[in-house]
């Protein structure tokens, strides 16, 4: 894909020659969509700047927030909703829960051609998951990882989710998943091919005691859902050119 002619509405989402990897360009054309429509419902002046390298105004942003608070609608979980979404993640609500793992971390720095450096990640991936020799990792993890772990074969011990940046934690805590696994992790890092090693479920909690954390967990799935959504229904309104958007012609947030 040619990042240079990424446009929503005309509006570039990339630098000349900048280049992103698929991900990073669906996040700008998720956030040019938003800001657009921000402008479109009369909270951002037409005039606000475009943005640069991916960072838009202040003014943009309270807009944007502004514009979802308005259009998307999520219903309160209820006491049923809440316990059966416990019953069926008691693990993620637990106390003490803990996972041995080992990693290959291929970093993201200054400079790196991320397209190359996710075919890195997801071939050593593959290679991982087909291994039979267990001290295959520990090789691997000495020879392509960008941790100081690698001194010690990608080991990083007994974790805790506090250990961890948040988007490593959901990855490898309130699963029960034993093994490398069959996903890269992304993280604020790079990118990590994870093994778990093994899990200690610590002491799963009463419903009771993580009411408030349970009904907050089935909020954030109800409002990704609903914005996900009115994404759709703004990709289906406008013109976009090279980049892959899931898009709707009909509104499906009610």
């Amino acid at each position: 894909m040619n990042d240079s002619i990424a446009r929503i509405n005309g509006v570039a989402l990339a630098r000349a020659g900048e280049a992103l990897d698929a991900e990073s360009l669906r996040q700008r054309a998720c956030s040019e969509l938003l800001r657009q429509g921000a402008i479109a419902a009369g909270l951002l002046d037409g005039a606000d700047p475009v943005p640069v390298d991916g960072a838009m105004s202040e003014a943009a942003a309270a807009a944007i927030e502004a514009l979802l608070e308005r259009e998307l609608h999520c219903p309160e979980p209820d006491e049923a909703a809440c316990r059966r979404h416990h019953a069926a993640h008691a693990a993620r609500f637990g106390r003490g829960e803990r996972v041995r793992a080992r990693h290959v971390l291929f970093a993201v720095t200054p400079g790196v051609e991320l397209a190359a450096l996710r075919r890195r990640a997801e071939a050593c991936l593959l290679d991982l998951r087909c291994a039979v020799d267990g001290g295959h990792f520990a090789r691997i993890a000495a020879e392509c990882s960008n941790c100081p772990s690698a001194e010690q074969g990608g080991e990083l011990g007994w974790l805790e989710s506090r250990d961890c940046a948040p988007e490593f934690a959901r990855e490898l805590f309130g699963h029960a998943e034993v093994g490398v696994l069959p996903r890269l992790v992304h993280s604020r890092f790079g990118l990590h091919v994870v093994e778990v090693q093994e899990r200690d479920a610590g002491q799963v909690e009463p419903f009771e005691a993580v009411r408030s954390a349970v009904a907050q967990a089935l909020r954030q799935q109800a409002f990704a859902t609903a914005l996900r959504q009115y994404l759709q229904l703004l990709a289906g309104q406008a013109v976009v050119e090279g980049v892959a958007l899931e898009a709707a012609a009909t509104p499906l947030v009610h």
